[in-house]
């Protein structure tokens, strides 16, 4: 009764795992609500509420000193940083949470870790993109027009945080059967400390020699930094590279890879007893 027919070419093997995916991306969206579109209204109403809070708190103390190096909208600037740092730290819950090799969706042929995995992967990427053009189509007609300098160089950062940010999500996956309890708190302590360390807020130029060695190792703090080199003419970087934070996730990638294959093969029911 239940078969599943298996592709004879390499072509028709690669249209059934991409229809996969659409799939289990329609599923992953359609968790977060009952309806998707509401799934990515609230995406975009998390985004305005976090910028008009560092817009509210910005007004109020003035003008950073970053800020006031670029010289330019004070909106857009809260919006390069808010935007990158929404997508890296959503990708890295997302793919953590993705499952595990005892998730009884991988038992069903064709379905498989690494579907799941592209699945939450490019759900978040979706949703956060729609966000985004939505928030930045709003805003230039209702409010003021946004100019980017750069749109492609911008968007490739937003990618690279999206990237990095399932990077992270990897290697924490992959610890997760071994160390629960241990990686829950790893991506809490992540994510909190991207609260302060991923430079939002402010600009690498403006930071001394002491205070950008306690930001440096963050490869979202360059992405963002870097981010707004491409969005502002008045701002050229000098003390970030968005090679670096490639480099980061291309190492955390195989190292996540190799240890999800690893635990994979390891994998026990029994060790849902121990969540």
């Amino acid at each position: 009764m239940f078969h599943f027919k298996r592709n004879q070419s390499l072509l028709g093997g690669a249209f059934t795992t991409a229809e996969l995916i659409f799939h289990a991306v329609v599923r992953n969206i359609r968790s977060q609500h009952s309806n998707a579109v509401m799934a990515i209204l609230i995406n975009i109403v998390q985004v305005v509420l976090l910028v008009t809070a560092f817009y509210i708190l910005m007004t109020l103390i003035g003008r950073m000193t970053g800020m006031a190096k670029i010289r330019g909208e004070m909106v857009l600037f809260l919006l390069s940083g808010v935007f990158l740092f929404l997508t890296h730290i959503k990708s890295v819950t997302a793919i953590a949470g993705a499952g595990s090799g005892n998730n009884p969706m991988t038992l069903h042929s064709p379905m498989t870790m690494m579907v799941m995995l592209s699945a939450s992967a490019f759900g978040i990427l979706y949703t956060q993109l729609i966000s985004i053009l939505v928030i930045l189509f709003v805003y230039s007609v209702a409010v003021s027009p946004l100019v980017i300098q750069e749109p492609g160089g911008a968007f490739g950062m937003l990618l690279l945080a999206w990237f990095t940010g399932c990077s992270v999500g990897l290697v924490l996956l992959a610890l997760k059967p071994w160390f629960p309890n241990t990686v829950s708190i790893l991506k809490n302590v992540y994510r909190r400390l991207n609260m302060i360390f991923s430079g939002k807020m402010f600009v690498g130029n403006a930071l001394g020699g002491f205070m950008l060695t306690l930001f440096a190792w963050n490869p979202l703090f360059h992405i963002i930094d870097q981010c707004r080199g491409f969005v502002f003419r008045n701002y050229f970087p000098r003390n970030t590279s968005w090679e670096y934070a490639l480099w980061v996730g291309i190492v955390l990638t195989m190292i996540g890879l190799l240890g999800e294959f690893y635990t994979r093969r390891q994998v026990s029911k029994s060790w849902d007893a121990r969540r």
